[in-house]
Protein backbone atom coordinates (compact mmCIF):
# COMPACT_ATOMS: atom_id res chain seq x y z
CA UNK A 1 0.00 0.00 0.00
CA UNK A 2 3.12 1.99 -0.04
CA UNK A 3 3.55 2.08 -3.51
CA UNK A 4 -0.15 1.84 -4.80
CA UNK A 5 -2.30 4.39 -3.37
CA UNK A 6 -5.37 2.66 -4.53
CA UNK A 7 -4.69 -0.10 -2.02
CA UNK A 8 -5.82 -0.20 1.76
CA UNK A 9 -3.55 -0.08 4.80
CA UNK A 10 -4.99 -2.97 6.11
CA UNK A 11 -6.94 -6.26 6.19
CA UNK A 12 -10.10 -6.17 7.24
CA UNK A 13 -12.13 -7.09 4.32
CA UNK A 14 -10.23 -10.59 4.54
CA UNK A 15 -10.66 -10.82 8.19
CA UNK A 16 -14.61 -10.23 7.98
CA UNK A 17 -14.39 -12.46 5.00
CA UNK A 18 -13.21 -15.37 6.86
CA UNK A 19 -14.70 -14.96 10.12
CA UNK A 20 -17.16 -17.54 10.26
CA UNK A 21 -14.67 -20.00 9.38
CA UNK A 22 -12.48 -19.32 12.50
CA UNK A 23 -15.69 -19.39 14.68
CA UNK A 24 -15.94 -23.11 13.40
CA UNK A 25 -12.69 -23.91 13.91
CA UNK A 26 -12.77 -25.29 17.63
CA UNK A 27 -16.27 -27.14 16.42
CA UNK A 28 -14.38 -28.92 13.29
CA UNK A 29 -11.93 -30.00 16.02
CA UNK A 30 -14.36 -32.67 16.81
CA UNK A 31 -15.12 -34.26 13.03
CA UNK A 32 -14.44 -37.65 14.77
CA UNK A 33 -11.88 -38.31 12.05
CA UNK A 34 -9.88 -37.60 9.09
CA UNK A 35 -12.42 -38.42 6.83
CA UNK A 36 -15.27 -36.45 9.13
CA UNK A 37 -12.68 -33.31 8.84
CA UNK A 38 -12.22 -33.88 5.13
CA UNK A 39 -16.18 -33.98 4.64
CA UNK A 40 -16.49 -31.01 6.59
CA UNK A 41 -13.94 -28.75 4.44
CA UNK A 42 -15.74 -30.22 1.12
CA UNK A 43 -19.38 -28.84 2.37
CA UNK A 44 -17.50 -25.33 3.42
CA UNK A 45 -15.84 -24.98 0.21
CA UNK A 46 -18.95 -25.86 -1.45
CA UNK A 47 -21.10 -23.35 0.91
CA UNK A 48 -18.43 -20.63 -0.33
CA UNK A 49 -18.04 -21.35 -4.01
CA UNK A 50 -22.41 -21.22 -3.74
CA UNK A 51 -22.29 -17.88 -2.12
CA UNK A 52 -19.30 -16.49 -4.78
CA UNK A 53 -22.07 -17.90 -8.05
CA UNK A 54 -24.53 -16.13 -6.10
CA UNK A 55 -26.33 -18.56 -4.92
CA UNK A 56 -28.13 -19.27 -1.51
CA UNK A 57 -26.35 -22.25 -0.27
CA UNK A 58 -29.54 -23.66 1.60
CA UNK A 59 -31.53 -23.74 -1.50
CA UNK A 60 -28.52 -24.83 -3.74
CA UNK A 61 -28.47 -27.60 -1.68
CA UNK A 62 -31.45 -28.67 -2.09
CA UNK A 63 -31.91 -28.44 -5.57
CA UNK A 64 -28.73 -30.99 -5.61
CA UNK A 65 -30.18 -33.11 -3.20
CA UNK A 66 -33.31 -33.35 -4.91
CA UNK A 67 -31.31 -34.21 -8.45
CA UNK A 68 -29.11 -36.14 -7.58
CA UNK A 69 -30.73 -39.28 -7.12
CA UNK A 70 -32.08 -39.43 -10.37
CA UNK A 71 -28.69 -38.05 -11.97
CA UNK A 72 -26.16 -39.87 -14.09
CA UNK A 73 -22.75 -39.85 -11.81
CA UNK A 74 -20.30 -39.13 -14.92
CA UNK A 75 -22.40 -35.75 -15.27
CA UNK A 76 -21.74 -34.90 -11.51
CA UNK A 77 -20.35 -31.80 -12.40
CA UNK A 78 -23.48 -30.60 -13.49
CA UNK A 79 -24.62 -30.42 -10.33
CA UNK A 80 -21.88 -27.75 -9.46
CA UNK A 81 -22.62 -23.78 -8.19
CA UNK A 82 -20.55 -22.62 -11.17
CA UNK A 83 -22.90 -25.01 -13.43
CA UNK A 84 -26.54 -24.43 -11.97
CA UNK A 85 -27.97 -21.12 -12.47
CA UNK A 86 -28.69 -18.36 -9.71
CA UNK A 87 -31.32 -18.10 -7.63
CA UNK A 88 -32.55 -14.74 -9.43
CA UNK A 89 -32.70 -16.90 -12.85
CA UNK A 90 -33.76 -19.99 -10.85
CA UNK A 91 -37.01 -18.49 -9.73
CA UNK A 92 -38.06 -17.01 -13.12
CA UNK A 93 -37.96 -20.33 -15.08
Amino acid sequence: YLNDGRLEPDNNPVEHAIRPLTLRRKNWLFAGSDKGGQRAAAVASLIATAKLNGLDPEAYFRRVLERIADHPVSRVAELLPWNLPSDAEAATT
